[in-house]
């Protein structure tokens, strides 16, 4: 089992991750939807990203409308 990460999506599209810290990782309610989502690789990460990238729709780098921009990582 790999590290388990907060995604962030658009339109059901990822495009970054939040590492979480250890002790989140193992709680059991963690632990438990982590296993009813996807398993993400680096290799899908980087192609959802590239591609809203290309059509200029990452929202970390466009300023788009978003529904929700309260969703988005927060820089700390």
């Amino acid at each position: 089992m790999g590290m388990t990460v907060r995604m962030y999506f658009i339109q059901d599209i990822p495009y970054t991750f939040d590492e979480l810290p250890q002790i989140i990782q193992d709680h059991p309610s963690v632990q438990a939807e982590a296993l009813l989502g996807k398993d993400w690789d680096d290799e899908e990460l980087y192609r959802s990203s590239s591609y809203l990238m290309a059509e200029e729709c990452h929202p970390l780098v466009f300023d788009i409308q978003l529904n929700n921009p309260q969703l988005l990582p927060q820089d700390d």
